[in-house]
């Protein structure tokens, strides 16, 4: 099995919620927030001996092509591809699915986010392992859920049906997809107990894809078939990529697909949407303050500090702040307007978003 697992990683996120930190052409994936390595170098690493590098692929943009091959030296330079246009995840996919359909027809395909941050990377790739024998073996498309650990209304659902494995990791039948819900009807899921979170992973064999992708969007299982005979793969990218319809891989195939699975993680796992997630995993400092740099309080608590250049940063009186200094700009905003952080951007000066 694992002789023809594929790994295609989503690296095109803007991740305006992180600036001053983050900048259109450095989003979220492309930071070290957690260690020394990028988001992106961290997701790679996890696959180890699983998915060896000259199968793995990165999908980016041009705007961010450059700092994802700086970022990913040990990926054969023709496994990078940056979108010529802005779409969404199902075509995305597609061109996954083409890149992967090239080398091999029976293949079997993992889509992965750049940007998650899971420690458990024993658990993640006996994980992946077993989803891809469970899609190889039943033709079904498989998503990996994430038990909630709380009524998060930010995130999508699955309802799991009947259980269908015996052993670890558990596999469900899925029921159908939830969107994104209300506080109240997410704190029912929970009550629950059936529901899990959808965290964009998803693993196919190339024959089950397609067989979807010709019956639910037949748009995108052309071009596919387009990719596996062009002689200049870049020249069709660049005509007919931009043409293909934006819509979400949920959207276009999860939601009608005959059937899916859902493989219940039983590794950790953090999407790290906003600096107020970050901070959990920060050093914590007197008062509650956590902080990636030196720092010095009085009767200031609960604020999130961080410094690029790990400057000592020195606070007195305030709480609830999120601080955020990259040397040629600095963020002061309250916690709880961690995510219309994003809404500065189009006023801030174009050199620094």
């Amino acid at each position: 099995m694992a002789d023809n697992l594929y790994a295609l990683i989503l690296a095109g996120g803007s991740g305006e919620r992180f600036w001053p930190y983050s900048r259109r052409v450095r989003p979220k994936q492309l930071l070290k927030l957690f260690s020394d390595h990028t988001m992106l170098e961290e997701t790679i690493a996890r696959l180890g001996t699983a998915v060896p590098p000259e199968r793995v692929f990165v999908l980016t943009n041009r705007e961010q092509e450059a700092a994802v091959r700086a970022a990913c030296p040990g990926l054969p330079a023709e496994n990078i591809v940056a979108e010529p246009a802005k779409r969404d995840t199902a075509p995305a996919v597609a061109l996954g699915v083409g890149l992967i359909l090239r080398r091999d027809p029976h293949a079997v395909m993992a889509v992965l986010p750049a940007d998650h941050l899971i420690k458990d990377t024993a658990t993640f790739r006996r994980d992946l392992l077993a989803g891809a024998r469970a899609a190889a073996d039943s033709g079904a498309l498989l998503t990996i859920g994430i038990k909630p650990t709380w009524a998060c209304p930010g995130f999508g659902y699955i309802e799991q049906g009947n259980r269908v494995s015996d052993g670890e990791p558990a596999i469900y039948e899925v029921k159908r997809f939830r969107e994104k819900p209300d506080a109240a009807l997410a704190e029912s899921f929970l009550k629950q107990g059936n529901f899990r979170w959808n965290a964009g992973m998803f693993i196919w064999s190339i024959p089950a894809i397609m067989g979807e992708l010709t019956k639910h969007a037949p748009e995108l299982a052309a071009f596919v078939s387009r990719m596996r005979v062009a002689d200049d793969l870049t020249a069709l990218l660049a005509s007919d990529f931009p043409l293909l319809p934006k819509i979400s891989v949920d959207y276009a195939i999860m939601e009608k697909a005959a059937r899916v699975l859902e493989l219940e993680s039983g590794f950790d796992w953090d999407d790290v949407g906003s600096w107020v997630a970050v901070a959990k995993y920060l050093p914590v400092h007197e008062g509650d303050n956590a902080a990636n740099c030196p720092l010095t309080t009085h009767d200031a608590s609960h604020n999130i500090v961080f410094s690029g250049g790990k400057k000592h940063v020195a606070l007195a009186g305030v709480q609830d702040l999120i601080v955020i200094d990259t040397g040629d700009a600095l963020l002061v905003c309250h916690r709880s307007e961690a995510e219309n952080i994003k809404k500065l951007i189009p006023q801030i000066p174009a050199e620094l978003q």
